[in-house]
């Protein structure tokens, strides 16, 4: 890995609630590093945005949380989502030659049907945003997609038939991403 802040550290669970909650219970015991990234292979209550459930089963699928110390003003942050989300989108072509597609502002999607999602949450004092937890969750190697989402959800493996490398993911989208806040001077 060549980024020096982002995913230094890592943290694996087989089984965990949630990457998001994980990182948010290391913040408030003051027990993380800047950079830390949370890695599951199964999340029971992952979460998605306006409070929607993920869901992260055992079928080697991407779910991880990273911390961010930015202590900046919220403006200097505005955009961040998307811009995650165009990162995920150059790994993938980087790395597979494929091209994703985003729906604004938090989804990755081909087809039509929704293959990743972002969240982001800050924590802000005094109009000074100090921590930003942003959770991703995308199905790579996903064969099967449960019946009431299959007309909407779809897999990186279903839509392009690759076996996807999942760290191999997430340390490119590192690399990527911190140079993006070095030059934005957000890290």
């Amino acid at each position: 890995m060549k980024s020096r802040v982002l995913g230094k550290n890592k943290v694996f669970y087989d089984t965990i609630d949630s990457t998001q909650k994980e990182m948010w219970r290391r913040i408030e015991s003051n027990n993380i590093e800047n950079g830390t990234l949370i890695i599951a292979k199964k999340q029971t209550a992952g979460i998605g945005t306006h409070g929607r459930s993920w869901h992260t089963d055992i079928s080697d699928n991407i779910a991880f949380s990273f911390v961010i110390e930015a202590n900046c003003k919220i403006e200097k942050i505005e955009g961040i989502t998307i811009q995650i989300a165009r990162t995920l989108v150059e790994a993938f072509e980087d790395l597979y030659n494929i091209k994703l597609e985003i729906k604004h502002p938090n989804d990755l999607v081909y087809n039509n049907k929704k293959i990743g999602g972002i969240l982001t949450e800050t924590k802000v004092q005094a109009g000074i945003v100090k921590y930003i937890v942003i959770g991703i969750g995308i199905n790579t190697n996903k064969n099967e997609i449960a019946e009431d989402i299959k007309n909407i959800a779809s897999s990186i493996k279903n839509e392009f038939g690759i076996d996807v490398d999942n760290e191999r993911v997430i340390n490119r989208f590192c690399e990527l991403f911190e140079k993006w806040l070095i030059e934005n001077k957000i890290l």
